[in-house]
């Protein structure tokens, strides 16, 4: 694991304070074999925070944009 990778892991399990210990590591997972899906979700919801929508509801937004993308990741 890289510097990177242990920062991000670090951020995720700040995000992630009540999710089942489970479920964090299926996300860590998810994330690790699919860093440019994540990252460019990432980029969305902070252009959208950045034009005053409120981060939950830019969440949201971007999430239901990329259902289909999602999905299709937490198929394999």
């Amino acid at each position: 694991m890289g510097v990177k990778d242990f920062f991000v892991k670090q951020m995720l399990k700040q995000k992630m304070k009540g999710v089942p210990e489970a479920q964090q590591k299926m996300m860590f997972e998810l994330v690790e074999k699919n860093p440019d899906f994540f990252k460019k979700v990432g980029d969305e919801v902070e252009k959208r925070k950045k034009s005053g929508m409120d981060e939950m509801a830019a969440t949201m937004q971007v999430m239901r944009e990329h259902q289909a993308e999602f999905q299709k990741i937490m198929m394999r």
